[in-house]
């Protein structure tokens, strides 16, 4: 099941080095760049770093085909310093016009080494230490998937709630698409995958602080202003609702709700950091800037 290694990994040439006066290396962040999509597509091929020392955290649901995963994944390698990947739903899924018919855990091991292949950090990996502005910090990529906790309104139970969504026609695709396998169901894939990487994060030092990549937010509250609550039970797990507070975070950093804005909660920053669909995209405009400083220069 791509048991998690632990530790952390010290980079000592963030922020330094080549880039000159006024141009140390920044740690960035983006989600749910959707590069099926051209007009994504086209926007992914104009990123560049503004230093040769920037560091890109990649928050999940780049692609659904592996073909275009590993075209993204290769482009942002290929010139950001580090590149740091958790992943989404739209990775996991099965498509059948994918040329990798792997399922469930079977898919998500191939992901990891295709990553390792280009470079790119996985939750499978040391921590890698960021030593630029903010730092230091161990930026820590979580696969934890959901597992139907985050009931729909007025339901008790996840049959109630799957049924509350299945009878206002809002269904996650990941029921046709994301398979759990060997595991009976994903809420048996999630408390596995949170189990492993609770244990991982208690071992990590206390004293260096963390940040919490995952492509869910590990509360609820995010998922309070999307305008179809029932669609939350696919955002998260209450299993994680005290791990802000538990280990030490410096930042929060997610996705998939295609809601980018800053939160707080406990005094614990939570940004997310999503592009989103064309279609919404093109009505709010674009998030400024697309690449989110996780430590905002003063």
């Amino acid at each position: 099941m791509g048991a998690e290694v632990t530790g952390v990994t010290d980079e000592t040439t963030a922020g330094h080095g080549s880039s000159g006066p006024g141009r140390a290396g920044r740690l960035l962040a983006v989600s749910d760049l959707h590069v099926s999509y051209q007009q994504n597509r086209d926007l992914v091929e104009q990123l560049h770093p503004e230093s040769p020392d920037d560091w890109l955290i990649v928050a999940g649901d780049i692609a659904e085909s592996t073909t275009t995963i590993r075209w993204a994944l290769e482009v942002l390698a290929g010139r950001f310093a580090k590149v740091i990947w958790a992943p989404g739903n739209h990775e996991l899924w099965t498509h059948p016009n994918d040329p990798v018919q792997l399922r469930g855990v079977a898919r998500y091991e191939y992901l990891v080494r295709l990553c390792r292949e280009l470079g790119v950090v996985t939750p499978e990996d040391p921590y890698p230490v960021w030593n630029g502005a903010g730092g230091p910090v161990a930026v820590a990529p979580l696969f934890l998937l959901y597992d139907y906790s985050f009931r729909a309104p007025g339901t008790t139970t996840k049959e109630e709630s799957l049924a509350a969504a299945y009878a206002t026609g809002v269904v996650c695709a990941d029921e046709r698409f994301l398979h759990p396998d060997p595991f009976p169901d994903r809420d048996s894939w999630c408390r596995e995958r949170v189990r492993l990487t609770e244990k991982r994060l208690a071992e990590q030092d206390r004293e260096l602080p963390l940040v919490l990549v995952n492509h869910y937010p590990l509360v609820r509250q995010p998922t309070e202003v999307l305008w179809y609550p029932e669609f939350a039970q696919w955002c998260g797990t209450e299993l994680t609702a005290d791990w802000h507070t538990r280990f030490n975070t410096a930042a929060m950093i997610y996705g998939h709700l295609h809601i980018p804005r800053k939160t707080s909660y406990d005094g614990v920053r939570f940004e997310e950091v999503s592009l989103g669909y064309p279609r919404e995209w093109g009505k709010r405009g674009l998030p400024d800037p697309l690449l989110r400083e996780v430590f905002p220069r003063a």
